[in-house]
């Protein structure tokens, strides 16, 4: 079973560029997405419904922004929006499909990189996921969170990690906040097969910063350890061209 995780950084560009074709080749069985940037009446869902996905939008309220998506060849038995706090539903940051033995979470997380009030945003959110999650997993043990979370844990996970200490998806508190959420019980699962430096997920679009690898690793999936014995693979598909994101893949028995 393969699941993947995201960042389209807008789905009708990105379905402009073959998204659809990619799916069909790669063949997931789950796909989170994150920043859909649209309603879905304003694309053709039929082009994944016709892959045999079940397809669940959670659009963000202002027009362009933000959004997430789970499409999933398997019927989930319940579909869960949002986290019951109106900041965060609105931009559509979160949603979740259970299925009988195991649950996969959407997030897109906040970034900060616009201004100091984003950044507090983001902040605050960081603090109120960690504690939705926490009451979470013991509701559900036996949950996958997929998303762009907008930081990097280590230094390996960075082109640059001296020069960017002090950037918003860098900063001390960021990384400090993602190794006490990992220490609730989940698993990095990417890190969990590979510990090679040089691995990211997203590159700026400026500098040819892609072509040259000056990367940053900020989108993950992260499995319970309760998961651990089901873990089977997990690649990074940087070959994968549709958003200055890449997909993210873990493989489950």
């Amino acid at each position: 079973m393969k699941i993947v995780t995201y960042n389209i950084n807008g789905i009708r560009a990105a379905i402009r560029k073959g998204l659809d074709e990619w799916l069909k080749s790669t063949d997931p069985d789950v796909i989170c997405l994150q920043e859909i940037k649209a309603r879905e009446e304003q694309f053709d869902s039929s082009v994944f419904t016709n892959l045999g996905y079940h397809c669940y939008w959670y659009s963000a309220q202002k027009p362009g922004y933000s959004g997430t998506a789970i499409l999933s060849k398997e019927k989930p038995i319940k579909i869960t929006y949002g986290m019951n706090h109106e900041n965060y539903d609105n931009e559509g940051r979160v949603m979740r499909v259970d299925f009988e033995t195991y649950s996969v979470i959407s997030v897109y997380m906040p970034s900060g990189s616009s201004g100091d009030s984003r950044q507090a945003f983001k902040m605050t959110f960081l603090e109120d996921f960690h504690h939705f999650i926490s009451e979470l997993i013991q509701q559900v043990p036996n949950l996958i969170i997929a998303g762009d979370y907008n930081i990097c844990h280590k230094a390996i996970d960075i082109h640059n990690p001296q020069r960017n200490q002090k950037t918003s998806g860098f900063l001390p508190e960021e990384r400090e906040w993602l190794s006490t959420f990992i220490d609730l019980g989940f698993i990095d699962t990417f890190r969990h097969f590979n510990q090679e430096p040089h691995q990211y997920s997203w590159w700026s679009y400026r500098a040819n910063a892609r072509a040259k690898n000056l990367g940053w690793r900020i989108d993950y999936l992260l499995a319970t350890q309760s998961m651990e014995s089901r873990l089977n693979r997990a690649a990074i598909l940087s070959q994968a061209k549709h958003s200055d994101h890449c997909p993210v893949l873990v493989e489950l028995s």
